[in-house]
């Protein structure tokens, strides 16, 4: 019985931590529509949509290049250089933004797509 538990336990582990793997390696087109559907509620017009896909394609086009070249170099990645990637999106945002849209994304809807880290007793 207590084979059986522990198997039960070891699949059960197995499957949420592949699934935990899989949401964090989302595609860039996966996430660009997730980001694009967040953004909604800026009412935004076509061209400002296109430019705005656009915009979070590159984006994170970009830090996944940076990611993986870190990766291959065994390294951790420059937090300086996702900063920058950062202040180039919202640059070029503010450009296609209305000022009240652009506070309302800065406000409301950026806080909301950085990836959410699990809490926890850490120490």
């Amino acid at each position: 019985m207590k084979t059986k538990i522990t198997m039960l336990l070891a699949f059960i582990l197995s499957v949420s931590f592949t699934a935990s793997a899989q949401m964090q390696r989302m595609s860039v087109e996966d996430r660009v529509k997730g980001v694009m559907e967040k953004l909604s509620p800026l009412n935004l017009n076509a061209e400002q949509q296109q430019k705005t896909q656009t915009v979070f394609t590159d984006f994170y086009n970009n830090l996944q290049k940076t990611m993986q070249e870190a990766r291959d170099k065994g390294e951790r990645p420059d937090r300086s250089v996702f900063q920058k990637a950062t202040d180039d999106r919202d640059a070029s945002l503010k450009n296609i933004f209305t000022d009240d849209q652009f506070k309302q994304y800065k406000n409301d809807i950026e806080p909301n797509l950085m990836p959410q880290r699990r809490g926890g007793n850490r120490q």
